[in-house]
């Protein structure tokens, strides 16, 4: 409970020096990162993290070495390949 109660002051005093949530994704239409604000965007996040999501459930149910390897390079690459901006 201690613990608890120390994070939480903590927090909120290093959360006083940031900048406030609507402050953080103000950008210009020229920056090269406005395009993680489009709608598309956060959709394929949302795909991505369904993604993960289920390979780190058979990951979970076959803990494997090469398996873990494999799928976690595969699914490394699949994420990159789907976050892509070119499309």
């Amino acid at each position: 409970m201690l613990l608890a109660t120390i994070r939480f002051y903590c927090a909120n005093f290093v959360r006083f020096f940031l900048p406030q949530q609507r402050e953080i994704p103000v950008c210009k239409g020229t920056d090269s990162h406005t395009r993680r604000y489009t709608v598309q965007y956060r959709q394929k996040r949302g795909r991505v993290r369904s993604l993960w999501i289920a390979v780190s459930l058979v990951m979970l149910c076959f803990p494997l070495v090469p398996l873990l390897l494999g799928l976690g390079f595969f699914s490394a690459f699949l994420s990159f390949a789907i976050l892509d901006e070119t499309v």
